[in-house]
């Protein structure tokens, strides 16, 4: 392995120059005939050359993170009593009661006059 990559970046530099050789990209090192046949024109095995070579114009951008010097402040919750709750929820539903409106259950006679003005309206 190369000194300053990890094995992962290794892994995609050589994934990456491989798949460009086996479209046909032009070699950047000289390779003779009798090499190329030992290792059976293995493009694989060619970016490896190339690689150990250090002829690859190929980067490394590593980002890092961004230093937060401010801390996070918790936010501390009121604690509320259970008298407290229920008054609010009375005063919630009394309110939701208030504004709402009542339904009731549709009858068979509801629905047949909702059926005889629909055909009239036809």
């Amino acid at each position: 392995m190369l000194k300053g990559f990890s094995k992962y970046e290794t892994a995609r530099i050589l994934g990456a120059r491989a798949l460009q050789i086996s479209m046909n990209a032009p070699l950047l090192i000289k390779i003779e005939k009798e090499d190329l046949e030992k290792i059976n024109y293995d493009a694989l095995k060619i970016a490896e050359i190339e690689l150990n070579s250090e002829i690859l114009p190929i980067s490394i951008k590593r980002p890092f993170p961004l230093k937060r010097e401010d801390r996070l402040k918790r936010i501390r919750e009121r604690k509320i009593s259970d008298q407290e709750i229920e008054k609010k929820e009375g005063t919630e539903e009394a309110s939701i009661v208030g504004s709402g409106e009542m339904m009731e259950l549709a009858t068979p006679e509801d629905e047949a006059g909702d059926e005889a003005e629909e055909a009239e309206g036809e």
